[in-house]
């Protein structure tokens, strides 16, 4: 079979198995008849024809964290910048990390002042720190807030004249395209949720608009992830939950989320292509198995802080799931906890050892899910019914128009069984709130056009209402 024959072949094949649900149907099959001729070009549609996938280098295994002096000496590093939080800074992997530095002779320095859910304040903290320190290696040693400030602190080192909106996503930043090469960055998570040592996204609460936005670019990916389980081990049991529905809510989002070739604009260059594409093949891949062991592991793994099968499990859904979203993205429940957790008035999360209110990442993507699903599942109500059968739901017998209901009741019955809190009510918002959060969620498009259905501001009224309460 010719080259282009065998292309056009796959493609066909691929086609056959693509979802037939009505914003997936075309998802992958209407551009393989062209594809042996020639005749896609990047300029003559407005929507995407291809995606890209990103990811770090990921080294996975317990007690693998000992490695690192010998990784860094390897890079010939002469300087590093090691950033942690803390809390963090007082147990057991940071101690790991600092040992093994020491014992290959890595002259290191160390920034402990990370803020859990940082801010444009606490990013531009660091970064001064990066930039007086002249560091040609990164280390990150937490969660997703450590991971993402060091990042930030790479990136504008990497970039001294550069203007603190330059990089961060429209419309809030100017969202400018990343041409300086960054420096090694070795991310070390401590928790089993955001997935950052995977993707080019750092996420910041914007303090001026009381909402969180980012920075998103392939760019910012770690040059490696170490996944060591052994970390896990030391998180609190409501840290483990709410790391654990970033994963969920991770694997929703981007299996469900606009395909790929749906996206608009077509990007004229593809280093204007987002980090964030829609859905695809790859990342569905991800998305299922990330999604299949959450419903396994998670509530074994927020039960018994001891149980190394699960956490060690979740910690690698994480990555999983990582991967998936970091190149098909995310989109509404995502979109939505941003202002959820940038507008927190007294809340003080269980298991978080921290000074200010807060309202964790992954609670607050995770208690508007049943409301987004319901909402969405029009669009694609196939992997919706799929997603609640891999939950656990048996869906043999249900109706595609109740895929929405059957989804949300899914969510609604493993959430209730971690014991988490009945909605937005309960974690200091009324529906006086709710106008300032649409406020909130609505420059956040980089996500939120990904949803399968498009939506208006009465729509994420009405979402935000059915979220007051889970129960």
């Amino acid at each position: 079979m010719a080259g282009g024959e065998r292309v056009a072949h796959l493609m066909r094949q691929l086609a056959s198995a693509a979802c037939r649900c009505p914003a997936h149907s075309q998802a992958y099959s209407h551009t393989y008849n062209r594809v042996s001729t020639g005749e896609v070009h990047m300029c003559e549609r407005k929507t995407d024809y291809a995606f890209e996938m990103a990811c770090s280098n990921i080294r996975y295994g317990a007690g693998v964290t000992r490695e690192i002096g010998m990784d860094l000496q390897n890079m010939g590093a002469r300087n590093v910048c090691l950033m942690t939080d803390r809390t963090l800074s007082q147990l057991p992997p940071v101690g790991v990390v600092l040992d093994s530095l020491t014992k290959h002779g890595v002259k290191y320095k160390i920034y402990e002042d990370v803020r859990v859910e940082p801010t444009d304040k606490s990013f531009k903290a660091a970064i001064d720190f990066a930039k007086q320190g002249h560091f040609d290696v990164y280390v990150a040693v937490g969660g997703g807030s450590v991971i993402d400030t060091c990042k930030a602190a790479n990136l504008y080192a990497s970039h001294p004249e550069a203007e603190f909106l330059d990089f961060v996503n429209a419309p809030i930043g100017k969202g400018k395209p990343i041409t300086a090469t960054l420096k090694p960055l070795i991310a070390v998570p401590t928790t089993a949720g955001t997935g950052s040592e995977t993707t080019g996204v750092a996420i910041f609460d914007f303090e001026n608009l009381k909402a969180k936005t980012g920075i998103a670019n392939r760019a910012l990916k770690p040059t490696l992830g170490m996944v060591d389980p052994l970390h896990t081990l030391h998180m609190p049991s409501r840290v483990a939950a709410n790391s654990g529905f970033d994963v969920l809510c991770h694997a929703l989002e981007s299996f469900t989320a606009l395909p790929y070739n749906l996206r608009s604009p077509c990007p004229s260059n593809p280093i204007n292509r987002p980090a964030y594409q829609g859905s695809n093949p790859i990342s569905d891949v991800w998305a299922r198995h990330a999604l299949k062991i959450v419903a396994k592991y998670l509530k074994r793994a927020v039960r018994d802080a001891g149980d190394v099968e699960a956490r060690s499990s979740m910690h690698l859904a994480s990555v999983f799931a990582g991967i998936g979203f970091g190149n098909a993205g995310v989109h509404l429940c995502h979109g939505m906890s941003y202002p959820i957790a940038g507008n927190v008035k007294t809340h003080r999360a269980k298991g978080y050892n921290v000074e200010h209110p807060i309202v964790p990442h992954g609670l607050s993507v995770v208690l508007t899910s049943p409301a987004v699903f319901a909402f969405t599942a029009n669009m694609c109500p196939e992997r919706h019914l799929e997603a609640a059968q891999i939950l656990g739901t048996d869906v043999s017998s249900i109706k595609k128009d109740d895929a929405g209901r059957v989804l949300a009741d899914t969510l609604r019955s493993f959430l209730y069984d971690l014991e988490v809190e009945d909605g937005l009510s309960s974690v200091g918002y009324t529906k006086e709130d709710i106008p300032s959060l649409v406020k909130g969620t609505i420059p956040q498009e980089r996500v939120t056009k990904l949803s399968p259905r498009a939506h208006t501001e009465e729509d994420l009224t009405a979402l935000f209402a059915a979220s007051m309460k889970l129960y």
